[in-house]
C-alpha cells in the first residue's frame, strides 16, 4: 500500500512494503497501550495539527491551575522578516510545576506511598527507596532552606551535584519557589562550571563536598571553589552564597564542545509536553519501573528523570554510578533487581543509531520482544519530536519514524524550498509545540540567528535527514558534520553507518580533514570487534563497502584504528576532538566532560599521516 497524505501533503507513513523488513511488538505486550495502533496514532496526530486548540486543551486539563490562560492556547512568529521570533503559549495561565509533580499527586491523586525513585549509589552497597510523600516533604525543608538564604521568585541557582537525590530536591525546590534551575553536570571542570555561573548570572551555587564516580574520587567542592575564583577573576561574581549539600563520598558509598548557550524553557509548555511524551513514548503505566539512565546535568535527565516521570506518577531509578563499576554487568544488576524478564520497552536518544547496534540492542536486551523507540530531540525542543510509539508504529532499524504530536517537520533544500515524497536535505519544523524553547537566555539575537535566520517561517533543527518513501525520517547528523567532497554533500552518518555494516567494525565516526584537490575528504576512525586485526586488507574492504552502499566520491581517504572514541559521560562522540586529531591540532580546548580522556592521546599516536 502507498504512503497516504494529510490536506497539506505531508506524506503520511503507510503499511509497509512486503520486501521491507520492519518490526512490531510482540503479540500481547501491549494490550492496554495508550495508542494501540497505528491508526489510533493517525487520528491523535489530526487532531493535534488540526485542532491544536482542544488537543492541548484536554491534556492541560489533567494539571491544576491557579489561573487559565486568558487568551489562545498558541502564538508564535517563526518569520524574522516579520518581526521578532516569538513563542507563547497559554499566556496568561498560572500555576506552579513542582505543585503539579508532587503535591498534586499526594493529595488529589492518593500517590503519597507510591516509589517515586528507586536510588542506586554507585556502589551497590547504597540503595534508597523514597516515596512521594518523602520526596515532598524534603523538596520542601530544601525550598525553606533555600528561602532562608534569600533565594527568590526569579533568582537563579546554579547547581553542581552528582546524581543523588538531593539533586531532584534542590531542582524541584527552586520549581516551588519560583527560582530558575541551572544544572550542571558534576563532571565539569571549574572553567566550564565558571562560565555556566556567569552565564546565568545565578546567586546561590548548590554543590556537594565529593563523589566516587567508578573509583574515581572527584573533590566536587574543590572545583566549584575554584570556579567562584574564575567568577571573581573575570570581575563577574554574582554568587553570593555556596551551599554544600554533605553527601557521603566513599568507596562504600550542551553540546560540550562549543560556546554554552543558556536555552530557556518555560513552565507551562514544557510540563505539558515532558508529561505527554513521557506517558505516549514509553508507555508509562501506573506499575511500571522506569528507568532513564541520562544523568539530570543533561535535558534528558531535566525532561525523563524529573518532569516527566513525576507528572504521571511513576516510579523511576535514579542512578548516580557508571555503567561497568564494580563491574560490566551493573546495569543488568540493577535491571534484574525488578525481572529483566519484565522489559517492555526500550529506548535510544543522542547519536543516531546504526542498524547493527539497533538490532544488538532488540536481539540480545529486548529478546526480539520490546520495541526499540529510537528518539530524536534536542535540548531545544524540550522532548521528543520524531519518535516511535510502542505498540502503533512499525520499527524501521535506524529510523526516528514519524512526528510527535503536535510536531509539523519538512525537508528543505539549499533554497529553503520544502521537498514531497522521498527526499533529503534540512529538517526544519513548521510550527511550534508546547516544549519548544523560548529562547536564549539574555541573547535574543543569538535565538533568532542560530535557528529561525537561515529559513525565514521556520526552526531549523540544525540536522540533515532523510525522508523515506513511508514518510519516516532518518536523521543524517549535523549539517555542521556534512563534508562537502568535490562539490558533493555527504553525510558522516551515511559513511558510519556502511562502515559499522562490516563484521568487524563495532563502532566508527567519520569527521572532514582539508584536501588540496578535493576541498574537504573523509578522515575515518574505527573501532574493532574483540580479537579481530587493523590491517591493510581490513581498510581495502572498508572502503570497498563504502563505495558499494553510497558510492565512489564517498571512499575514505583516511581510516585510523581506533581502540575507542571521545565520548561524554552521557555517551555522545566529541566530534570537534576528532576533527582536531585527523588536522593534528593539539590544542583542544576544555577536555572535562570525557569520559575517559586518555583516549585522546592514544588516538594522536596513532593517527594517520598518509591517506589510506
Amino acid at each position: 500500500m502507498s504512503p497516504v497524505s494529510d490536506s497539506t501533503n505531508r506524506v503520511i507513513p503507510g503499511p509497509q512494503e512486503p520486501e521491507e523488513k520492519t518490526y512490531h511488538p510482540s503479540d500481547g505486550l501491549f494490550t492496554d497501550a495508550h495508542v494501540p495502533d497505528f491508526d489510533a496514532y493517525l487520528a491523535l496526530y489530526k487532531k493535534s495539527t488540526e485542532e491544536p486548540e482542544e488537543f492541548w486543551a484536554d491534556v492541560a486539563q489533567e494539571f491544576y491551575w491557579k489561573k487559565p490562560a486568558s487568551g489562545p492556547m498558541l502564538q508564535y512568529n517563526f518569520d524574522v522578516n516579520k518581526g521578532n521570533i516569538y513563542i507563547k503559549f497559554m499566556e496568561g495561565a498560572k500555576t506552579n510545576i513542582c505543585y503539579n509533580v508532587l503535591d498534586r499527586n499526594v493529595h488529589e491523586r492518593n500517590l503519597g506511598e507510591k516509589v517515586a525513585y528507586y536510588w542506586e549509589g554507585n556502589s551497590p552497597d547504597h540503595h534508597q527507596t523514597i516515596t512521594y510523600n518523602q520526596l515532598l516533604r524534603n523538596v520542601c525543608q530544601c525550598a525553606n532552606a533555600l528561602k532562608l538564604l534569600g533565594v527568590k521568585k526569579g533568582d537563579r541557582v546554579a547547581i553542581y551535584l552528582p546524581m543523588i537525590p538531593e539533586l531532584v530536591y534542590t531542582m524541584l525546590a527552586c520549581a516551588r519557589i519560583g527560582a530558575v534551575h541551572s544544572i550542571v553536570f558534576a563532571g565539569f571542570s571549574s572553567e566550564s562550571l565558571c562560565e555556566r555561573i556567569m552565564d546565568a548570572q545565578c546567586n546561590i551555587l548548590v554543590t556537594a563536598d565529593g563523589v566516587y564516580r567508578g573509583d574515581k574520587l572527584i573533590n566536587l567542592k574543590k572545583i566549584a571553589s575554584e570556579a567562584l575564583e574564575r567568577c571573581k577573576e573575570s570581575m563577574a561574581l554574582s554568587v553570593q552564597k555556596c551551599v554544600v549539600v554533605k553527601h557521603h563520598a566513599s568507596r562504600i558509598n550542551s553540546d560540550a564542545s562549543n560556546k554554552l548557550q543558556g536555552v530557556v524553557h518555560s513552565v507551562t509548555g514544557y510540563m505539558l509536553y515532558t508529561s505527554l511524551t513521557f506517558k505516549y513514548v514509553f508507555d508509562y503505566h501506573h506499575d511500571d519501573v522506569y528507568w532513564c539512565t541520562a544523568d539530570i546535568g543533561w535535558i534528558t535527565g531535566h525532561s525523563y528523570i524529573t518532569y516527566g516521570p513525576l507528572a504521571n506518577g511513576a516510579t523511576s531509578v535514579l542512578f548516580e554510578g557508571v555503567p561497568v563499576y564494580p563491574h560490566v554487568g551493573r546495569l543488568w544488576e540493577i535491571i534484574e533487581k525488578y525481572d529483566l524478564s519484565s522489559l517492555r520497552v526500550l529506548g535510544t536518544v543522542g547519536e543516531p543509531i546504526n542498524p547493527e547496534a539497533w538490532l544488538w540492542y532488540y536481539d540480545v536486551v529486548g529478546q526480539q520482544r520490546c520495541p526499540v523507540i529510537d528518539t530524536f530531540w534536542q535540548t531545544e525542543t524540550g522532548g521528543h519530536v520524531l519518535t516511535p510509539l510502542p505498540a502503533a508504529t512499525p520499527l524501521k532499524p535506524g529510523s526516528a519514524t514519524c512526528p510527535f504530536f503536535g510536531v509539523q517537520p519538512a525537508v528543505l533544500n539549499e533554497h529553503g524550498e520544502e521537498l514531497e515524497g522521498e527526499a533529503e536535505g534540512y529538517l526544519v519544523f513548521r510550527k511550534p509545540w508546547p516544549g519548544i524553547m523560548r529562547g536564549v537566555y539574555g541573547n535574543q539575537e543569538r535565538f533568532e540567528s542560530t535557528y529561525f535566520r537561515k529559513f525565514p517561517g521556520y526552526y531549523v533543527t540544525g540536522d540533515g535527514c532523510r525522508r523515506d518513501k513511508d514518510g519516516y525520517y532518518w536523521i543524517t547528523g549535523r549539517i555542521d558534520d556534512m563534508l562537502n567532497v568535490s562539490g558533493h554533500l555527504l553525510s558522516t552518518a551515511e559513511v558510519e553507518a556502511a562502515l559499522a555494516e562490516h563484521p568487524s567494525v563495532a563502532e566508527a565516526a567519520v569527521v572532514s580533514r582539508p584536501h588540496a584537490v578535493k576541498g574537504e575528504c573523509l578522515y575515518c576512525f574505527v573501532t574493532l570487534k574483540d580479537h579481530k586485526e587493523f590491517n591493510r586488507t581490513l581498510m581495502d574492504e572498508l572502503k570497498r563497502k563504502v563505495r558499494e552502499k553510497i558510492g565512489p566520491i564517498a571512499t575514505p581517504d583516511f581510516i585510523q584504528n581506533a581502540p575507542g572514541l571521545p565520548k561524554t559521560r552521557s555517551g555522545k562522540i566529541m566530534r570537534r576532538v576528532l576533527r582536531q586529531i585527523a588536522r593534528n591540532e593539539k590544542d583542544l580546548g576544555d577536555l572535562s566532560t570525557l569520559a575517559d580522556p586518555k583516549v585522546v592521546e592514544v588516538l594522536f599516536s596513532q593517527r594517520c599521516e598518509a591517506a589510506a
